[in-house]
């Protein structure tokens, strides 16, 4: 019989994974990996506008609990969106429909094996565009189910807060900061699947900002690495954009005031010189909001585990430094990854932000979120839904919810 249980909440569509602990999942093998033992997981990410796949190895904890990428194959839609500006969501979901038997395939014979030689298949169930959620995870669904391997639903934005381990041996507990074009949240990550929710946008995420403004001046799709190349040609010293929250003491963001006064400023721009100091000026804007808003979040994360550390219960190892990690698309961005790493010293912790080819969106960080699952026995049922919102800090985001729940659930 299977253990475990059903998370349960008010409707279908926010309903959690579903994940279940035990020797028999509902797909895949009746014995669980044992203790000490590597894990191989195919990884699927098909929740925007690209298709990936990846092989990713992890060894124990034990061991090293060092993350192998094997391979990573993304197929990128960005010619099949820049005529409309951004993200078609009918158009993203038919490309992934095309796509996707053919980039697991290319992954699976980069790494060199058959499906025999994996443990598990991982694939993002949300949040993310459901059509193209959908795809990834029906199709993770039939391999798991035709090769008799566990399938394990992984939450996207949960790829992301691992990503980081992608690059070097990262141990838990920290303290991350995810931005990106959908998401902006600021989290405490003490393992996998035990996240809680320091601070959120209350609007816009600064990736959405980024695109919107890049749009605004003409720079096409995708928005926010145009932008930041313009921006290098610039000096917004003189531009006066606004400062949002100032004086609040959570450390929440928002972006929409910034987005607004900075598509005002658009409009009377005349020159190219024009658009580059605008550029230059939303982008350290943008940097400065996420380091101000971080900066709260750092001193509350030290203050409390320092607390802990003289009760004597802390997690983290004597000897070993907080540990400040930023993930998602915009830590892509030189000029903000520069002004976090400074904010990070500032307050003693270290800094660590992903690969630049994992900040993006990818399926090696969905395989390592599944092979990490795995390892703990957490599978996912053969029935599970595909969520166009899925708050990685559930129990917050429905009691507290940065933004209005609506028909898809919770946002943040």
């Amino acid at each position: 019989m299977r253990t475990g249980r059903r998370v349960a909440t008010s409707t279908r569509m926010e309903m959690s994974a579903d994940y279940s602990s035990g020797p028999a999942a509902a797909t895949g093998r009746d014995v669980p990996p044992g203790p000490g033992q590597a894990l191989t997981v195919l990884g699927l990410e098909t929740s925007c506008d690209e298709t990936a796949a990846s092989v990713v190895r992890l060894t124990p904890s034990e061991l090293g609990g060092r993350a192998e990428v094997l391979s990573s194959v993304v197929h990128s839609q960005i010619d099949d969106h820049a005529a409309y500006g951004g993200v078609v969501p009918e158009i993203a979901a038919r490309s992934h429909v095309e796509m996707i038997a053919e980039v697991a395939r290319r992954a699976m014979a980069e790494a060199g094996m058959g499906y025999d030689g994996l443990d598990g298949i991982a694939a993002t169930a949300g949040p993310g565009l459901v059509g193209g959620v959908m795809v990834g995870l029906s199709f993770g669904k039939a391999a798991a189910l035709a090769r008799g391997l566990p399938l394990v639903a992984v939450n996207h934005l949960e790829g992301h807060a691992v990503s980081a381990r992608l690059g070097a041996e990262v141990a838990y507990p920290f303290l991350l900061l995810l931005v990106s074009g959908g998401h902006c949240q600021l989290l405490e990550v003490r393992g996998i699947g035990d996240m809680s929710r320091i601070g959120a946008t209350i609007d816009d995420a600064a990736g959405e900002a980024f695109d919107k403004i890049a749009k605004a001046l003409g720079l096409g799709y995708p928005g926010g690495p145009a932008l930041e190349r313009l921006a290098m040609q610039g000096d917004g010293s003189g531009i006066d954009l606004p400062r949002a929250l100032l004086g609040r003491k959570d450390c929440d963001f928002s972006f929409s005031g910034l987005k607004t006064a900075a598509f005002r400023i658009a409009q009377t721009c005349e020159t190219e010189q024009d658009k580059a100091n605008l550029a230059d000026a939303v982008q350290n804007a943008i940097a400065r909001q996420l380091s101000d808003r971080s900066e709260r979040a750092l001193a509350a994360y030290a203050e409390t585990h320092d607390a802990l550390m003289q009760a004597g219960s802390a997690s983290r190892p004597v000897g070993r430094k907080r540990l400040f990690v930023v993930a998602g698309g915009v830590a892509a961005n030189k000029t903000i990854r520069a002004t976090l790493q400074a904010t990070a010293a500032k307050h003693g912790f270290d800094f660590l932000a992903p690969p630049m080819a994992y900040c993006t969106d990818n399926a090696a960080m969905i395989a390592l979120a599944g092979a990490e699952r795995l390892a703990l026995g957490l599978t996912s049922d053969i029935d599970v839904v595909a969520r166009p919102r899925w708050p990685l800090d559930e129990a917050r985001a429905l009691s507290d919810p940065s933004h209005r729940p609506g028909r898809k659930g919770a946002k943040a």
